[in-house]
């Protein structure tokens, strides 16, 4: 076949232009239809329908896609599901702020028209993503695509919702919750982030209703953080072991500004540690003290409205916003006598994850998941051979922590965008009646105007995209349990651990079989990227700069699992560099192949040492790269292909081919042809799962066999290929050939300049080596004259490299000063000194000797040899330079 000719440098866009629509046309992305095949599936952590995708999703798909292709090419019958969420209250809360602008509230248009609304931007925005994946190069069946509130997801959570309602597992009750007063709707505690707010401790005068003195006061002191709050107060508490406040629990007092008494009580709830030891009791406003009511049969008293302003309980406040109110219930404190101190503090506050606002406590009659069971369930599979593998493992601490502390979770929100609860209330009853569908005679009957927590429907999503509840569905059947989940650490809490619940609960199985947290995207100071501190990527605008290939290069190889990482444009111009450099490397063995169909190896005997070496360094970077794939080290499996590509083949191997290249022997040509082909062909291979667009570019401008790189098969070891005596002897003639070259570069002598090389050994074996292969070494050292042999006598001048079993002398007269030599071989005797002495230290430690592996142990004593080999030779040649002065 006849090979284009390549640019002379690496030209992202030209490389990536139409190529993704070339592989969807073709149907690359879907399961292969091999039965016979194992297989593998993934499905996509759903991007939330809010906006753009920002780098942190980019990094999380890279790795899937990564994942995807690598056993795409193994042969496995790959299923990578998309799709998106609809992400309830972050999507309405984006939807109403764009209305805010247009000075229209959801109220106004009503539900139907302000979910039309969302459906809108659900669709600009799912447009958007879609043009973002492609950019990616993601490579998911788009024909299998899901969306958190299509009629199949929609019939999933309907059912689940039914049954564990019938189990018992959702109830519906009073309680406490987080409420978001912009949203109007309750939070689950997760999507409650704490931070520190200034404000303060506020000490109020409680006065007895029957004339009582305690320490000569006719009141009690109470601390507020919440002065606001004070009309809810239904009673004070103090520990029953209480002894300074014994006779008072039984006492009434009043609550300033309402004149209402209340009761003083014993509760063990109290710490008597802490402040006076006497706490108000706000049932309707604070979680603990909604159950110290419930054990005391106290009344609730909401003092605020869905928007946190103040209601009718609250008296001549009513109205009045919260943080308002505060402030002038202080000053009616303090002018009526009632304020004792003002104490300034900084503490933690929760605020609404999505809308920001401080969140309120309030008293609300909302659905909850009785969570008790459900984790105890889960905790329990995980002591299965079904069990989910995290990775890595320490997540799963994490995630079981939280299992065996997590309370009941709220699952309704006064929201209109979501899943609405399929639950129904008699009109004349009050009867509730929850099903699949609603009552036959629905007009005498108001369905409850709630909608589910978004992670509710996505807690089922590795089951509700294959078809669930079609157990008969045959991707259900072929699919799930899904193979590996990527996401990140900061989701474990709000998703894992839920898709792990319910999983279990539903399909007796795990959802996934492994796990992988990824960190979080931090900017180049370590600080995680956000809106508010303007230090957000977008990865469209790095494509743009350095080509896909080279973002997921530096997201793949960007840190170890787990852990975060910075966004770094050095890394990024690297990434850039590197594929410039498998760039030039790819197109000049192309230039090179001739005619041919498609690499062909060339018979074993026809291997010369550097194809046996090359090859065997393959075959151990083959087996590194699947052994690091395997355990999710996508920074390790970077590090071993960037090794074995830029120093191994570009810097080595490469170089030694030109000399049989331009030579005259056609059939070393044609054997050099065929393995400088074949080992491109497996290089590109090795790197098509993070670099897939200039692979398939490089693969395809090459002569080769197949319709796409993506469906070729992924290199596989060899144990023809094993060779250490090629590993060993390439090694001893790279030490040379590198030992030449820091003399010249010492020396400041041109690399093109002839030198006299003089090698001085008694090792036959390693004179045969050397000269079996002046080919290579003249290749690389040029010399006008090799002398090797025990019998080769120094130079009084010259400049000299000790490598293992030989001393390498340069005459260089005219080109070194001999006490800038004295102090370079004082300076190499003192290294190497220092290296024995390591040496000795360790295996002269005992524990070291005794506990070490034997291979690690003789390893060690073989490198104290070598070591002590080059330190006698050092030395020795120090002695003769300085006596040649």
């Amino acid at each position: 076949m006849t090979t284009k000719d390549l640019p002379t440098k690496y030209d992202s866009h030209s490389v990536e232009e139409g190529r993704y629509q070339k592989w969807l046309d073709a149907g690359l992305f879907k399961p292969s239809g091999d039965k016979q095949a194992k297989p593998y599936s993934i499905v996509l952590p759903p991007p939330n329908v809010t906006g753009k995708l920002h780098l942190g999703h980019a990094w999380d798909t890279a790795l899937q896609d990564m994942l995807v292709r690598y056993k795409r090419m193994e042969g496995f019958d790959t299923l990578w599901v998309p799709g998106m969420d609809h992400a309830g209250i972050a999507t309405q809360a984006k939807v109403e702020a764009r209305l805010r602008e247009q000075g229209i509230t959801r109220y106004d248009l009503g539900r139907e028209k302000f979910i039309q609304q969302v459906w809108d931007w659900k669709d600009e925005y799912g447009t958007t993503i879609h043009k973002q994946w492609a950019k990616l190069g993601l490579s998911m069946d788009y024909d299998r695509e899901r969306f958190t509130l299509d009629d199949g997801l929609s019939d999933a959570v309907r059912k689940v919702f039914v049954e564990m309602y019938k189990k018992g597992l959702i109830y519906r009750g009073e309680y406490i919750i987080n409420w978001d007063p912009q949203a109007r709707t309750a939070l689950s505690d997760i999507e409650v982030i704490h931070q520190d707010d200034e404000g303060a401790f506020y000490h109020v005068k409680y006065p007895f209703t029957d004339g009582t003195t305690f320490d000569g006061k006719d009141y009690i002191e109470i601390a507020t953080t919440r002065p606001e709050t004070m009309f809810g107060d239904v009673a004070v508490a103090v520990h029953p072991s209480d002894e300074r406040y014994k006779e008072l629990v039984g006492k009434h007092i009043t609550v300033p500004l309402v004149d209402r008494e209340i009761p003083i009580i014993a509760d063990e709830y109290v710490d008597p540690e802490f402040g006076t030891g006497m706490v108000k009791i706000t049932p309707a406003h604070d979680p603990n003290d909604f159950l110290v009511g419930n054990r005391h049969d106290l009344e609730r008293i909401n003092t605020m409205n869905e928007d946190a302003s103040m209601n009718e309980n609250a008296g001549k406040y009513n109205g009045m916003d919260r943080f308002d109110a505060r402030k002038a219930i202080v000053k009616d404190l303090q002018d009526g006598d009632w304020m004792l101190n003002i104490e300034p503090i900084t503490h933690s506050v929760g605020h609404s994850e999505r809308t920001g606002v401080q969140v309120e406590a309030r008293l609300s009659t909302q659905w909850f998941v009785k969570m008790a069971p459900m984790a105890k369930q889960a905790l329990d599979h995980q002591e299965t051979d079904d069990k989910v593998d995290f990775w890595p493992p320490r997540f799963e601490d994490t995630y079981k922590q939280w299992m065996e502390n997590v309370h009941d979770w709220v699952i309704s929100r006064q929201l209109w965008w979501g899943h609405r609860i399929p639950a129904w209330y008699n009109k004349q009853t009050g009867e509730t009646y929850v099903g699949m569908e609603e009552p036959s005679d629905i007009e005498n009957w108001e369905q409850d105007p709630d909608v589910l927590d978004t992670w509710f429907s996505s807690a089922l999503w590795p089951f509700s995209t294959m078809g669930w509840p079609d157990t008969d569905s045959e991707d259900f059947k072929r699919y799930f349990p899904t193979d590996d989940l990527v996401t990140g650490y900061d989701i474990i809490f709000f998703w894992v651990s839920r898709m792990m619940f319910q999983s279990v609960e539903f399909t007796g199985r795990r959802p996934f079989k492994n796990v992988l947290m990824h960190g979080l995207m931090r900017d180049n100071q370590g600080r995680k990227m956000s809106k508010s501190l303007g230090n957000g990527i977008d990865p469209m605008d790095v494509i743009d700069q350095y080509g896909v290939d080279a973002m997921r290069w530096f997201l793949a190889t960007g840190s170890t699992p787990g852990q975060d990482v910075r966004y770094d444009t050095t890394k990024l111009d690297s990434a850039w560099n590197f594929i410039n450099k498998i760039w030039n490397a790819s197109r000049y063995v192309i230039m090179n192949l001739g005619d041919m169909d498609k690499p062909v190896l060339p018979p074993k005997e026809q291997w010369n040492l550097a194809d046996k070496w090359i090859l065997n360094r393959l075959n151990q970077t083959v087996s590194d790269v699947h052994r690091l794939f395997d355990k999710f080290e996508f920074g390790e499996v970077g590090r071993a292909l960037y090794n074995f590509i830029w120093n191994d083949f570009c810097d080595w191997y490469i170089e030694m081919t030109k000399q049989v290249l331009n030579g005259d022997d056609e059939a070393a040509k044609v054997a050099t042809q065929n393995m400088l082909g074949y080992v491109l062909d497996q290089i590109l291979r090795l790197m098509h799962p993070i670099m897939p667009f200039v692979t398939e570019e490089l693969w395809q401008d090459m002569p080769h066999e197949g319709d796409s790189i993506m469906v070729a098969a992924y290199p596989e070891t060899h144990a023809e290929f094993a060779d250490e005596k090629a590993e060993a002897d390439m090694s001893r003639l790279i030490e040379l050939i590198s030992a030449v070259r820091n003399i010249r570069a010492e020396a400041n002598a041109p690399m093109s300049s002839t030198v006299d090389l003089l090698i001085k050994t008694d090792s036959a074996e390693l004179k045969q080596l050397l000269e079996d292969n002046q080919d290579f070494v003249a290749r690389f050292v040029h010399p006008s004259e090799v002398k090797i042999g025990a019998d080769v006598t120094a130079p009084k001048l010259a400049m000299s490299a000790i490598i293992s079993d030989a001393e390498v002398y340069i005459p260089l007269e005219e080109l070194i000063n001999i006490d800038d030599e004295i102090a370079r071989l004082e300076k190499e005797v003192a290294s190497l000194a220092k290296e024995v002495d390591r040496s000795e230290k360790k295996l002269g430690n005992e524990r070291f000797v005794a506990n070490a592996p034997a291979a690690v142990v003789e390893e060690e004593r073989g490198k104290q040899a070598d070591w002590k080999q080059k330190l006698a030779a050092a030395t020795a040649r120090l002695n003769d330079v300085k006596a040649s002065k």
